[in-house]
């Protein structure tokens, strides 16, 4: 409910010593503003949100807009024109000196940079230093509870089966000559016999296919034979509301022994993804904060050992949430530089790979939650190849 994003938000504004949170939106371009404050209906002109530690919100709204919102225990401010909403502004930001808003320095975290550039010179000019709310973001709209909790679980173990599922089905039927597009079928109908949904795939790769990380099969895909290299790679959730994704990504073999060059490969990944996991937790006991990067770079630094950073093009992980891909924190420090600290009753993957180019790729992953005991697997965890007989 938006009381209760609100009230959240200002324990923690208060907590970390921040004068407000300023959420502007228009026309749905920062989802933040409708997971803090849900509109009934579409919104046309632009709205901030001004939340602060100890006060009523404040919402700047055009008049045509105002009767969208639940404005219990929000003190209202409409307008007519710009000069009023500037006015507006220049108002309840009289008092403060800075402000978070959807910022990232330098685009520093594009998932986080949801105010265009115009909107923040407009704030500055207003004498109010704006600052990222990254954090802010995380812990109001990022952070699960226990029922949501139960259903990533559940969802998790649902994958785990599936994913075996699949590996028997190829075994079962390499004479009848299926392809990944047939399994990526059957994996797509046993979501809707166990009443799980997603948002696309999954990932059925073949060989060379399995060194695109988003390869996702069409009609005219390969068809499976003993020898291949077998990667899935599948998320999905509860078809219930507020549910919370599960991501996993499983490998397999096509016959009797997993050849020396994918063991060694796959043996290299386990190892920067329990790595990451172990730094985790060893940073949980000492009662030290984590932010994304550090944990990208510590499996990074795994593979880079045995020669292969070239072949690692991805970050290590992402959020998880009622999104698969959330906006919570990404353990990365590849693609961008992740400061953003990771927080109790968050959940992320943790999915190192290495895709040689025209071979094989290699992917193991899984899902963390950060409870009170710390972080730890949330998801079914693969130690060995898989081997479809």
């Amino acid at each position: 409910m938006p009381k209760d994003s609100i009230k959240v938000a200002q324990g923690f504004i208060k907590a970390n010593q921040i004068e407000g949170w300023l959420i502007y939106d228009y026309l749905n371009t920062n989802p933040i503003f409708n997971k803090v404050l849900p509109a009934n209906g579409h919104i046309t002109r632009p709205v901030f949100l001004l939340i602060t530690p100890d006060t009523d919100p404040q919402l700047i709204t055009h008049h045509v807009d105002q009767g969208r919102f639940n404005t219990q225990s929000i003190q209202i401010l409409p307008y007519n024109n710009r000069q009023e909403m500037i006015s507006n502004l220049n108002l309840i930001l009289s008092n403060i000196n800075e402000v978070a808003m959807e910022y990232s320095p330098l685009n520093e975290l594009p998932r986080i940079s949801r105010v265009d550039a115009g909107t923040v010179e407009l704030v500055r000019s207003l004498d109010t230093t704006v600052i990222s709310s990254s954090d802010i973001v995380q812990h109001t709209t990022q952070t699960w509870d226990d029922t949501q909790l139960d259903t990533h679980l559940d969802a998790g173990n649902k994958l785990g089966i599936i994913v075996n599922q699949a590996f028997s089905f190829i075994g079962d039927n390499l004479s009848n000559q299926i392809t990944e597009y047939d399994v990526a079928e059957y994996i797509r109908n046993l979501f809707r016999d166990n009443h799980l949904i997603t948002s696309d795939g999954p990932v059925v790769a073949i060989n060379e296919n399995s060194a695109d990380p988003h390869y996702e099969p069409n009609k005219k895909s390969k068809t499976f034979k003993h020898g291949d290299w077998v990667l899935i790679d599948l998320w999905a959730k509860k078809d219930i509301p507020n549910s919370i994704y599960s991501d996993i990504t499983w490998v397999a073999y096509i016959g009797s022994k997993v050849p020396d060059s994918q063991k060694s490969i796959f043996d290299i990944v386990v190892e920067a993804r329990d790595a990451a996991l172990s730094f985790l937790k060893s940073k949980f006991n000492q009662n030290q904060t984590v932010q994304g990067w550090q944990v990208d770079q510590i499996a990074r630094n795994v593979i880079n050992s045995y020669g292969y950073s070239e072949y690692f093009t991805h970050r290590l992980g992402h959020g998880i949430g009622e999104d698969v891909h959330s906006e919570g924190v990404n353990l990365d420090n590849w693609e961008t530089h992740d400061t953003r600290t990771i927080m109790q009753g968050s959940g992320f993957s943790i999915e190192p790979g290495i895709y040689l180019p025209k071979r094989f790729g290699m992917r193991s992953e899984i899902d963390v939650f950060v409870g009170p005991e710390g972080p730890d697997a949330s998801s079914p965890v693969q130690t060995q190849v898989v081997l479809i007989n």
